[in-house]
């Protein structure tokens, strides 16, 4: 049985274009989804592990392949999928950036897209990382203390701590931030802070700021579906808090692996960043 991954990248004026491919048992198709509507599965009963706790284990992907390139809803153009988006709230669908944020943005997109972090292969920050291509691996272990998300996508990992512990210092500060988790329900609540600001939420210049609250919502409504939704607040940035939602889907191919994926800070593809997309000139990464 051979497993196929594949992910062509074109680079056009400064922008990094990702064809992705579902992997499949010798055969390769381009994956095309429209985006189903979510309701609520009320009256599933949820397994759980042997302490109790809702089941969340397993190798899970989103296939709203389009909001790696923009989380609000664009439409299709040279080497860019068109996508309805991932923000669920406010009703309009849009961030509600303050007006210097959204000047910000326009101006990381018309001069800065060498700056967007995925291009250097660091770290992509929270939300980010469940919505990056390909699947991500949820485990429970140490009789539950723990849940651990082991992602395909730039080789990440994150353990959350389950006991109540508190957030690291404040005055530490990382791409991934600090995470912390606990059980409402059948719902994992995962909080996340200490982020650097240093991340993108996507390739068209949705940055953050260190001020970046992240509170995750991961609720099982099926036996191969989990409902997740991410509310971003900042004040210093945004007018009012927002969020993302899509469904994650469990991926039922029992010879998929994650694998390792190839991309180190320093990876030689910025070599094609021209200067007008914000490469420093002279710069011979």
């Amino acid at each position: 049985m051979i497993q196929v991954r594949e992910m062509a990248i074109v680079v056009s004026t400064g922008t990094i274009a990702m064809k992705m491919f579902k992997p499949l048992t010798g055969i390769l198709l381009i994956l095309v989804m429209n985006q189903a509507s979510f309701s609520r599965a009320s009256d599933y009963a949820v397994s759980r592990t042997p302490e109790g706790q809702p089941d969340l284990q397993g190798i899970w992907q989103t296939w709203e392949g389009a909001a790696a390139w923009d989380i609000e809803a664009h439409e299709g153009r040279f080497t860019i999928p068109a996508g309805g988006g991932i923000v669920i709230d406010p009703p309009d669908r849009k961030i509600p950036y303050q007006q210097w944020a959204l000047e910000k943005r326009r101006d990381l997109i018309a001069n800065h897209m060498f700056d967007d972090p995925q291009a250097h292969c660091i770290l992509s920050g929270f939300p980010r990382h469940n919505y990056a291509p390909y699947g991500f691996q949820l485990l429970q272990p140490d009789g539950g203390k723990y849940i651990v998300f082991l992602y395909e996508n730039f080789h990440a990992y994150r353990v959350v701590p389950l006991d109540g512990r508190p957030h690291i210092p404040d005055s530490i500060r990382l791409y991934n931030g600090d995470s912390r988790g606990h059980w409402q329900g059948a719902t994992l609540v995962i909080d996340v802070t200490n982020q650097n600001g240093k991340t993108w939420l996507d390739m068209a210049g949705n940055f953050t700021s260190p001020n970046l609250h992240v509170t995750e919502r991961f609720t099982r409504t099926g036996e191969n579906t989990i409902r997740y939704e991410a509310t971003l607040e900042d004040s210093t940035v945004y007018t009012r808090s927002w969020t993302v939602g899509f469904n994650l889907d469990r991926i039922q191919d029992e010879n998929y692996q994650i694998l390792e994926f190839a991309c180190h800070e320093g990876e030689r593809d910025l070599q094609h960043y021209p200067e007008d997309t914000g490469r420093p000139a002279g710069d011979g990464s």
